[in-house]
């Protein structure tokens, strides 16, 4: 990849404002990608700018780390550049582009020695989506029920941390995202209810050791 590219593409992993594309701004998705995958950087960038932020939210709330946020995001930024010629449009970009940056995260997640405080969901008998209006977690106060939520979501395997992140932060629906985990929506439903289980029993849990 071109340095510069390389270069002004860090940037925008790192939130640091570029200089707007001349007459790019007014530029339907389409257009700008057609752009981009005969070669044209200025409108790749117009791209990505449109959509960092919010890919960038997407991973931070994946990784639980600035840093490894803003790297994913810059590795998954190339690894676009490189293969928009094989962007064929039958899902949204952003769909297209969350996914690279989900492997991404996957992929520096994996070197992590921490291990996730819910090991197997897998095996368990899936009960009936429980109320969570009479929850003891009803008791918390919104900033201390935020981040034991957050604690709890980054607690769950990759593959269901991805459809809580996906579906009930990011609000995506359920399409979109089983798209970007690729896999059928069926199968996201499944990962879906067992990952929301897991989450309320480990805000239950704490909760209870809280009494």
């Amino acid at each position: 990849m071109n340095a510069s590219l390389d270069t002004r593409l860090t940037r925008l992993a790192l939130h640091v404002k570029l200089d707007p594309v001349r007459r790019g701004g007014a530029e339907t998705e389409a257009h700008l990608v057609e752009r981009s995958q005969a070669g044209d950087r200025a409108a790749f960038e117009e791209l990505i700018r449109r959509h960092a932020d919010r890919l960038y939210a997407v991973l931070l709330r994946f990784l639980g780390d600035p840093d490894d946020a803003a790297e994913a995001s810059q590795e998954a930024f190339l690894r676009a550049w490189r293969s928009v010629g094989g962007f064929q449009g039958r899902s949204q970009f952003f769909t297209w582009l969350c996914r690279i940056g989900l492997n991404e995260a996957k992929r520096l997640g994996a070197k992590r020695a921490a291990r996730s405080s819910v090991t197997s969901i897998e095996d368990e008998a899936v009960p009936e989506a429980p109320d969570w209006s009479e929850a003891p977690h009803s008791r918390l106060d919104q900033g201390e029920l935020r981040e034991v939520l957050e604690r709890a979501v980054r607690g769950l395997p990759v593959e269901y941390r991805a459809p809580v992140i996906l579906r009930d932060v990011e609000g995506l629906t359920t399409k979109q995202a089983a798209a970007i985990m690729g896999i059928r929506e069926a199968a996201f439903k499944s990962r879906l209810h067992r990952a929301r289980l897991a989450v309320r029993q480990a805000v239950d849990e704490y909760v209870l050791e809280g009494e």
